[in-house]
């Protein structure tokens, strides 16, 4: 019973820290996400996808970490795991201003606007490295 209660228990922290995820880079990207996705534009499809599997990756190596090290208390096991999803976010937003800086050529927020399903794809793949190496350190 008590593997089920932990199984819930971070299920809903994952799905939390990706719904916070999306909401804050909702609110600091210019798009307007849930209208951008019910009028099919597959560049925001991609990122906001991009922010769910990263998350969903660095809330899973959390729960590896957690579970291989010594035993603690749930509540600990939750509170790292949130404290390594709000540093996945943090990585997510600065990952995403750097690349944009730094390339001259386009801007993102213009090409993702623009529905440049190229552009959606590239940010998945800035989230999902980001997460690959936020997750390499919670390991």
């Amino acid at each position: 019973m008590a593997a089920a209660l932990e199984i819930f228990v971070y299920l809903v922290v994952g799905l939390v820290a990706m719904m916070v995820g999306y909401l804050i880079i909702d609110i600091i990207h210019p798009a307007d996400f849930p209208k951008e996705i019910k009028e099919g534009n597959t560049a925001v499809g991609w990122l906001s996808a991009g922010i769910y599997a990263g998350l969903g990756f660095i809330v899973r190596s959390a729960l590896v970490s957690y579970t291989q090290s010594e035993p603690q208390e749930l509540l600990a096991g939750v509170a790292s795991t949130g404290i390594y999803a709000a540093i996945g976010i943090v990585a997510f937003v600065i990952g995403y201003f750097v690349v944009d800086i730094l390339n001259k050529k386009y801007r993102l927020n213009d090409e993702i606007m623009n529905r440049n399903e190229a552009a959606g794809i590239m940010v998945f793949g800035i989230f999902m490295g980001l997460a690959f190496i936020v997750s390499g350190v919670i390991q």
